[in-house]
């Protein structure tokens, strides 16, 4: 049995047990379908909610002249919240079905879509004059609505990602390429199964070989057979910048044969997104824009880091007393471990983490060389013979990184960033290894949230690089916002 029949009889029996599911554009469907009826669920019962709170328990003082107004005299105001909802969530794309949790961003988009809803409704009230125009009821519904909008959401996508960890309604994924973006691809959406996409292997021209777990199925013009045998949803590409030739060969097959195609772009064209046209005397000319991450936006994300740095400091006293007790229960030694990391410009600070390894750990480290598991010039062992009892666990879970939470309030580091690398490693670093240093190195950052340690090292960077090109506000909450399950799960934490 060739390869393409081994794969197409297990695509095979694969259907036959997902049942309705099999049908990839009919779960589409369903998936738009319950966005839709989410939403108008959360509109109905933020009136029904809003309208007691205002009338039945006359939350928010007295409601004289307006005590006898009945519900069904809000129900024009209903339908143009609902209409409005629905039609600002369609022109914003927020039903394209897009893959993921950025909660943050999604919950941004709501509040807007609310407060837009909200507004169309307190217009009507004005041009209507209407009877039943309480202001602050109105005021309830764009709050409630908001929250069960999110929450919502939250349910909504949670069940899919259940049953996209069961193997139901996944997009079955061909990457194109086998170089260090493919490999990086791959890993990350085989490593989040909630994300629904399965990934059948790989083709490229210029390597047959397989790359771990992930099948080398043919040379790039062998694409379009394996799509149809394989009943292909989606193609990535991801090939490096001089291959833009097969990249285009590619888009066309799948725009034939009515594929889902995802473009993965290379450092190069990452940095191009960043240049604005000009003209020098007629003559146009690329202008670079300032960073992402300079002027107001710094100050944005430093107001950020230390008014939650501080809260989390205060919040979480007992925790750090408890876990100082622990470390000194368990072996002799300080509490603190101070290591000298390289902040934003190769700028030495001293880092600060709670101790997970005996005092003097780091003597022992060319001993333990031979046993690096780590790629690059990071060093990491799975289970490393250095750490305490209470060192693994608080390693585990990441408490070990919470005293950096002082290194932000200080400066020298940010809540949301590239890793803090230690100077050793930096004079290992290729040249585009560098650009890490750009920025003030974080708690938590993309690395933390796409697999930890399981990433390698040049995976790591380029992810550190992709966040430095694309940085928003709204970026830094997603994966702060992603870094609880993460730790939680403790998925790559060693």
């Amino acid at each position: 049995m060739t390869l393409v029949q081994s794969a197409v009889a297990a695509e095979s029996a694969r259907t036959a047990r997902t049942g309705f599911w099999a049908g990839f554009a009919f779960q589409r469907r369903l998936q738009l379908l319950g966005l839709v009826l989410a939403d108008i669920a959360s509109a109905s019962v933020a009136f029904w909610l809003a309208y007691n709170l205002r009338y039945t328990f006359e939350f928010g003082g007295d409601v004289p002249g307006e005590s006898s107004v009945s519900p069904d005299a809000y129900a024009l105001f209903w339908l143009v919240f609902v209409f409005v909802w629905l039609l600002h969530s369609h022109s914003r794309g927020t039903y394209e079905l897009a893959r993921g949790w950025a909660v943050a961003s999604e919950a941004i988009s709501i509040l807007g879509t609310t407060a837009i809803a909200t507004m169309a409704v307190f217009a009507v009230v004005s041009v209507l004059h209407a009877t039943a125009s309480s202001r602050l009821m109105l005021v309830y519904v764009w709050v409630l609505a908001f929250l069960l909008g999110v929450s919502g959401r939250l349910i909504l996508r949670s069940a899919f990602s259940r049953l996209y960890q069961a193997g139901y309604g996944t997009e079955r994924v061909i990457v194109v390429g086998s170089h260090r973006l493919a490999h990086m691809m791959m890993q990350l959406l085989a490593q989040q199964s909630h994300l629904g996409y399965r990934v059948l292997g790989f083709v490229d021209d210029e390597t047959q070989t397989d790359f771990g777990r992930f099948r080398a199925l043919g040379s790039v013009h062998q694409l379009p057979g394996l799509i149809n045998a394989l009943d292909v949803n989606r193609v990535i590409v991801a090939l490096p910048a001089n291959r833009h030739s097969e990249a285009l060969w590619v888009l066309d097959h799948c725009r034939k044969d009515g594929v889902s195609l995802s473009m993965v772009p290379d450092l190069f064209e990452l940095r191009l997104r960043h240049l604005d046209l000009d003209t020098v005397g007629g003559i146009p000319v690329f202008r670079m824009r300032e960073s992402a991450l300079e002027g107001w936006n710094f100050i944005v994300k430093r107001c950020l880091d230390v008014v939650t740095s501080a809260a989390l400091v205060v919040g979480l006293l007992p925790l750090f007393a408890l876990i100082a007790i622990a470390i000194k229960l368990d072996s002799p030694g300080p509490v603190l471990f101070r290591q000298v990391r390289l902040g934003k410009g190769g700028v030495p600070f001293i880092c600060y983490k709670f101790r997970s390894m005996r005092d003097r750990a780091e003597d022992e480290i060319e001993q333990l060389m031979q046993h690096n598991e780590a790629d690059g010039p990071i060093f990491k062992i799975r289970s490393d013979p250095r750490l305490t009892r209470s060192g693994r666990i608080i390693r585990r879970a990441s408490l070990d990184e919470l005293p950096q939470l002082w290194n932000v309030i200080r400066g020298d580091m940010s809540l949301v960033g590239p890793r803090p690398p230690i100077p050793a490693e930096v004079e290992r670093y290729e040249e585009w290894h560098r650009r890490r240093l750009e920025v003030m190195p974080g708690i938590t950052g993309l690395w933390q949230v796409s697999g930890r340690s399981e990433l390698s090292f040049d995976e790591m960077v380029t992810l550190d690089i992709y966040y430095i090109e694309n940085w928003s506000l709204s970026l830094d909450l997603q994966i702060l916002t992603r870094t609880i399950p993460a730790v939680t799960a403790a998925s790559g934490a060693f």
